[in-house]
């Protein structure tokens, strides 16, 4: 009984392993600093490289914007007006996968001060931002990412 535990065991371990290589970790944190790049930047001029049609975008406000189109259009115009200039660093970044084609990245992001057309000033601001990635011919794609300010205390 004790070698079919372990038997077992070792499968199931090695069954999740799958998809977990240094490589795929890479190419996620490569995909999630491309974004960055492309944030800091404000162009996205990228994001049709590492994102999917279908990409969806849920921003800090709340707002849900689907498909890579319509996602465009909105971080680009945001970064012509009050996020202008504004830039964001990794604070922190952890990697897991679901699945051999499917990652989760959750990254902790430190803004550059900016004030929303409400006039609410967002001072020393951190974020994270969810970010949810699939495996389609070889390439991992950003398919949805949801921003969420971090309350501080």
């Amino acid at each position: 009984m004790r070698s079919y535990f372990l038997l077992l065991t070792a499968s199931f371990v090695s069954v999740i392993c799958v998809g977990q290589t240094a490589q795929d970790k890479a190419s996620v944190e490569a995909v999630i600093r491309l974004f960055q790049q492309d944030f800091n930047d404000g162009s996205f001029k990228h994001a049709p490289t590492y994102t999917t049609p279908d990409w969806g975008h849920i921003n800090p406000g709340g707002g849900i914007d689907k498909g890579r189109d319509n996602v465009l259009n909105l971080v680009r115009s945001v970064h012509q007006t009050f996020l202008k200039g504004v830039t964001m660093k990794i604070e922190s970044m952890a990697i897991r996968f679901l699945t051999p084609d499917v990652s989760i990245g959750d990254v902790v992001h430190q803004m550059d001060d900016y004030i929303t057309p409400d006039g609410v000033k967002h001072k020393n601001e951190r974020q994270i931002k969810t970010y949810v990635f699939v495996k389609r011919k070889g390439k991992w794609l950003l398919a949805q990412d949801h921003n969420t300010v971090i309350s501080t205390p």
